[in-house]
């Protein structure tokens, strides 16, 4: 009854925001509505009138009430059941029974060369569907994934047009092979990441985690795998045209916090008082807040006078950075009969970013047919073709701001831009960098990607398949910085090109066997694959362009050249695999798999390597003992064991490789070879073992439901490059030494918790997910690499550093001095306690590990509004700032980030006194180090669709307008307290040349013909 009065007020509350008036019906109709089965009665279940606000809800018997007209038509719908339409009449009692939805049980995923349901499934595998793809607008897959899957860090650094985020499913286990994972496109495995692929695209993706789910896929699978599927036609006939558009402007979320004029001038002063050399007219040092006009005079540029005598702060951020300007436009056409199907897909994505020259376009087209051509006979091609723009991907002209005098002038009084703003020569306008054409970083890429295949029904239950796969991309990069750029800073301008094509394939031969016999079900796949990569690369330089305008596009005018390079790379996997799925009774479960691949990258002795793996499940809920528990189900256990391969080693890192060397002879340049490394023939694969244990469920008639996992994986023979001695003539050789473990537990969750008989609903989507790296051995066992900051039993990127304990004070003078520091410099900790500081008093600070992350989905809808917000947080990573590790940082020579710093006057202060003759304060690196949790509201929605017979009078299907904000809010203590712009970063380091955090405003429409 509480509930049903929460949804009256609810609902009360609502008609009076939008001005809608319920009013009486005729007459009274009663009833109850029940389970289809076992007869009892459902409580909380919707009973609303068909195209009307007006609805009740059942009471804890099921039993309602409703007024209606004779006219009207009832609709009775509760989680977990099917919906059903009754016609009132002349009813005066109307009772109903609700067949159970199995729709969740039923649900079909795909698991790799084939699909599975989702009941029958035994490994982790976590899916992104279509609606969590497509409700908020994405620029790329990663943002789908990010704090949607447990079990999936995706982190991201800066805001560049063109970027995608970094993705790692269940931490890193490699120090040199690589962790990113496989990326499979319609059956096909991606050459590269996914950053080329559009969202628009793409119908569903599962995220496959255990090396039970990824063990078929072999060494490329070592990392998890993302199946990708992309949109198909229908068989209904129809043809179905749909048009997604949104457009919206960027913006910066918050600037860099440096010192304005006057804070800088300041700031030199007081370096300049550290020293002695802040001298009034009389030889006195001038103390502390005091401004001297004769020491300033000696200090300060005339154009620093002039500066400081006009308040001056000149604020490079506020001239650089603009307005951005995002727009997405995809057009799709879906349709087929039960012999043809096919859709296809045309996208157009441009982001222009927040500063000039910084921007990305992307066009695509995507046609996927599927033909039966006779009975036994199918065949299809899925082709995606993608051409793109990117401006200023290796560029960072927000790097230069931090440093720049804010004293001096950006523009001269005519407007033009100052070349060099200040008497310092190392420093130019940062503005010149973005002025059209004199700094160019263009590439061009154009992709083809297909997934083609042929299947055959032998007999009954017996198919074979071909796939093949055929990838073509070619890429060019062309380089250009004009005279009057900071790089050249008035010298001769250079230019380069980087040419880049790839053919890659992927051919499959695919044999299945599915039987079922009384209460067994027998699932058998047998591959055969092979993968073929081939990349050619053309590089030149030169110098003494000499038209600028035209940039790269005549090399062979330049004065000089400075350099040409050529790369060729090949390389081939051939592969074998098993796997059986087997079932009794749909209730115990076993999956089995065996991949044998074989590697052209590995020598002779070891190029083969074997991958088994075997899965259980229990559908616990069919148990006759289960079925008194009537809010139970689902109910599934899962536990696997597998191991899985990585090639991750160069090409021909195997062989011994030789290098140029030049030699003087009879004073003429002559060139040799010499050995350069040393060959192993014996490298072999690094394999991660797995074992996982998890659960899925569902209570409540689908109310809540989710999945819990245990996991951890051990990868050994690790590849790492082992010291030599110095009397081999070679420094090092790769060797198979090593090991690391990562461990780590998932919770997802959905909830429904409000369906009311007035159409508001409320569902939850909740992640949680915590993992944890640890080195288990090096070289020679349990032994710690401090070069390399490889620690056992810590994560593979830790931080080992001094230890901050403050800044010395007056009051600790005698000792600072004793120590060899003075008052004002940083403090760290003696940690082992000898009274003097040396490196053995570095100590483990933390590493860029999250203890944590998650992400919660709240969506709302009434009537036609929907409203969504997403929160992701990354919680107890450390974050090191280079805005703290800065060449002549608190030197008083440039500006830098504000920060509190240490004088007499200021003594609570975090951070060091200024010195002039300090480059570096010592132990600098101290204060670099932040606590990186955070945060971030990711996007908020708010849509309305409009009434069907609204639209169809458009002569439209559907039609739906929504206005969307991403990232709005970031909530961080590294934000607020320490001037930094946004902690979020994929590798733990907060660069100080990355473009800022940016949030995005945009208005969309969902169109359906």
């Amino acid at each position: 009854m509480r509930k049903q009065l929460l949804s009256k007020v609810l609902f009360s509350f609502i008609m009076l925001l939008i001005g809608v008036q319920v009013f009486a019906q005729d007459r009274m109709v009663s009833g109850k509505v029940s389970s289809s089965e076992d007869g009892s009665g459902i409580p909380g279940a919707s009973v609303s009138i068909k195209g009307t606000s007006k609805g009740t809800t059942t009471d804890a018997n099921g039993n309602f009430k409703i007024s209606v007209s004779g006219s009207n038509v009832l609709i009775f719908s509760s989680v977990g059941f099917n919906n059903q339409d009754v016609s009132v009449g002349n009813k005066s009692q109307i009772n109903v029974s609700l067949s159970v939805d199995n729709k969740a049980l039923s649900e079909v995923v795909v698991v790799g060369y084939g699909t599975q349901k989702k009941s029958q499934t035994t490994g982790a595998i976590s899916s992104v569907t279509s609606k969590q793809i497509t409700e908020m607008p994405i620029t790329n897959l990663g943002q789908a994934m990010q704090g949607r899957v447990a079990g999936v860090d995706v982190a991201q650094s800066g805001s560049k047009p063109g970027t995608v985020p970094k993705v790692l499913i269940r931490g890193r286990r490699s120090f040199n092979a690589g962790n990113d994972p496989l990326y499979v496109v319609d059956g096909i495995p991606l050459s590269g990441g996914y950053e080329d692929m559009n969202p628009n695209d793409v119908a569903s993706m599962e995220i496959l985690k255990d090396a039970t789910a990824t063990a078929i896929y072999g060494a490329r699978g070592a990392n998890g795998v993302v199946l990708i599927t992309t949109k198909r036609g229908a068989k209904d006939g129809k043809t179905t045209i749909s048009y997604d558009t949104y457009a919206g402007s960027t913006q910066s979320l918050d600037k860099i916090q440096l010192f304005n004029g006057a804070e800088y001038a300041e700031m030199k002063r007081e370096s300049r008082r550290t020293i002695g050399t802040y001298k009034d007219a009389n030889g006195n040092i001038v103390p502390t807040g005091v401004i001297d006009a004769y020491a300033d005079s000696k200090l300060f540029t005339a154009i620093e006078l002039d500066g400081i005598s006009k308040n001056r702060t000149t604020d490079y951020q506020d001239l650089m950075v603009r307005k951005g300007f995002q727009q997405n436009h995809a057009l799709g056409v879906q349709g087929g009969n039960e012999k043809t199907q096919f859709s296809i897909n045309a996208g157009y994505f441009s982001d222009q970013g927040i500063i000039a020259g910084l921007d990305f376009t992307r066009y695509s087209v995507r046609v996927n047919v599927d033909h039966q051509v006779n009975k036994r006979l199918k065949v299809g091609i899925s082709s995606y073709g993608m051409y793109s723009l990117t401006n200023g991907a290796n560029l960072n002209p927000y790097g230069y701001l931090s440093s720049q005098n804010p004293l001096a002038r950006a523009y001269d009084d005519a407007g033009n831009l100052i070349f060099q703003q200040t008497d310092d020569a190392l420093l130019t306008n940062p503005l010149n960098e973005v002025v059209p054409g004199a700094k160019i970083d263009e590439t061009k890429k154009y992709r083809i990607f297909n997934s083609i295949y042929a299947e055959y029904q032998i007999a009954e239950g017996l198919k074979y398949r071909v796939n093949f796969g055929p990838d073509f991309t070619i890429s060019r990069n062309g380089r250009f910085n004009g005279a009057l750029t900071n790089d050249i800073k008035g010298g001769n301008p250079t230019a380069t090109t980087d040419n880049r094509f790839g053919f890659n394939y992927t051919l499959e031969n695919i044999l299945t066997y599915n039987k079922q016999w009384k209460n067994h079900n027998l699932g058998v796949t047998l591959l055969q694959s092979m993968q073929r990569d081939n990349f050619e690369q053309y590089t030149q330089s030169v110098m003494g362009v000499p038209v600028e305008t035209q940039a790269f596009y005549n090399l062979a005018n330049a004065s000089s050249i400075q350099g040409v390079g050529s790369n060729l790379i090949q390389w081939t996997i051939a592969s074998y695999m098993a796997r059986v799925n087997y079932d009794y009774k749909g209730k115990y479960l076993l999956t089995a798999t065996m991949r044998r691949d074989g590697s052209s990258r590995f020598g002779e002795n070891s190029k083969w390597g074997n991958f088994p793996g075997v899965a259980l499940g229990w559908n616990l809920h069919q148990e006759d003992f289960m079925k008194d528990l009537t809010w139970l189900d689902e109910l599934k256990l899962r536990a696997s064991y597998a191991s899985v391969g990585n090639q991750g080693l160069s090409p021909y890192q195997t062989q011994g490789l030789e290098s140029r060397t030049s030699y003087a002879w009879n004073n003429t340049a002559a060139y040799g070879y010499r050995p350069n490394t040393i060959g192993n023939a014996d490298l072999k694969w690094e394999t991660s073992t797995s074992q996982n244990i998890g659960a899925d469920f569902s209570i409540l008639r689908g109310r809540v439901s989710g999945s819990l996992e245990y996991y951890q994986t051990n990868t050994t023979d690790l590849l790492l490059s082992d010291q030599l001695p110095t009397s081999t003539g070679f420094a090092a050789v790769t060797r198979n030494v090593g090991e690391t473990r990562n461990r780590g537990i998932e919770i997802s969750l959905s909830t429904v918790n409000v369906d009311a008989a007035n159409g508001f609903k409320w569902s939850t989507d909740f992640t949680f997910y915590k993992n944890t790296e640890a080195i288990l051995s090096l070289y020679n066992g349990a032994k710690d690499d401090v070069g390399n900051r490889w620690f056992i039993g810590q994560p593979l990127n830790s931080y080992y550093d001094y230890k901050y304990a403050g800044i010395w004070q007056e009051a600790e003078k005698a000792q600072a001095v004793a120590m060899g520091f003075t008052v004002g410099q940083i403090k760290v900790a003696d940690s082992n306690g000898d009274g003097k500081i040396t490196a053995d008093d570095r100590v483990l600070l933390g590493s860029d590990v999250p203890a944590w992350t998650g992400g919660i989905t709240n969506r709302f809808s009434f009537k036609g509004f929907d409203l969504s917000f997403f929160i992701f947080t990354r919680q107890g990573q450390m974050i090191m700032s280079k805005f703290h590790q800065n060449s002549n940082y608190l030197q008083g020579r440039y500006n830098q980030i504000k920060v509190d710093y240490w004088t007499p006057n200021n003594p609570n202060a975090y951070y060091p006194r200024p010195n002039f003759n300090q480059e570096f304060p010592a132990y600098n690196t101290a204060i670099s180090y932040f606590d990186g949790s955070f945060i971030k509201v990711r996007n908020i929605n708010l849509g309305y669709t409009f009434p069907a017979k609204v639209a169809n009078k458009l002569g439209l299907s559907s039609l739906r307008v929504y206005a969307s904000i991403q990232q709005p809010f970031i909530f961080s203590k590294y934000r607020s307290k320490d001037n930094g712009v946004d902690p979020e970063t994929s590798n733990g380091n907060v660069e100080n040349n990355v473009t800022p955090a940016t949030s995005v405003s945009t208005f969309g429409l969902n169109i359906k013909f």
